[in-house]
């Protein structure tokens, strides 16, 4: 499984109202592409840009971009966080 769960904080929040980005706690071993396909396949949207980075907990963190600016209200609103 490559997404873990999304990463929910100030910031990320900040993200998902002005920027349209997701951020996701993945698998350390997770590339881009992986993580690309993972989030298209479960949530339907198209997805542009794909960041990575590894937290000071040692867990990898991916910030995903997508096309459609209301994506990412949408996704989270189905996982019920917003």
């Amino acid at each position: 499984m490559v997404l873990k769960y999304p990463h929910a904080t100030e910031k990320a929040t900040y993200c998902v109202e002005n920027e349209s980005k997701i951020q996701f706690v993945v698998d350390n071993t997770a590339t881009k592409p992986e993580i690309r396909k993972a989030v298209e396949k479960m949530f339907g949207q198209q997805v542009t840009s794909v960041r990575t980075m590894m937290t000071t907990k040692g867990e990898k963190k991916a910030i995903v971009g997508f096309s459609n600016e209301k994506a990412a209200e949408e996704i989270l609103s189905r996982l019920g966080i917003m």
